[in-house]
């Protein structure tokens, strides 16, 4: 339910060419269940322009809900549809989590 929540406002706000919302809980030491951790993967040109740091602000900003509820972690991949081009054949890997085993 996280998961499509975050979809909806992502969309919503940034009109992404494309959006993958995925959901990586079961790669951390959460209880099953558990919707805490995700990776974002979104090509927008509404990011043209915008660096990185920017990009990412934008998110957090639009997901400030969830993440001051059970959302522990986003791994975000933010691209302009020309940086996306590139990028068809890499596979992108999340982080490993540095945080705490369980949300309080």
């Amino acid at each position: 339910m996280i998961r499509e929540q975050i979809e909806a406002k992502l969309v919503e706000a940034f009109e992404p060419a494309f959006l993958e919302v995925t959901d990586e809980s079961y790669r951390h030491n959460v209880p099953a269940g558990s919707e805490s951790h995700f990776k974002v993967v979104m090509v927008t040109d509404k990011f043209v322009g915008e660096r990185f740091l920017a990009r990412h602000r934008a998110i957090y900003g639009r997901l400030s809900e969830e993440l001051a509820g059970s959302v522990h972690a986003l791994a975000l991949h933010t691209y302009t549809l020309k940086e996306w081009e590139g990028l068809q054949d890499t596979v992108l890997a999340s982080p490993s989590c540095r945080g705490a085993g369980t949300m309080a």
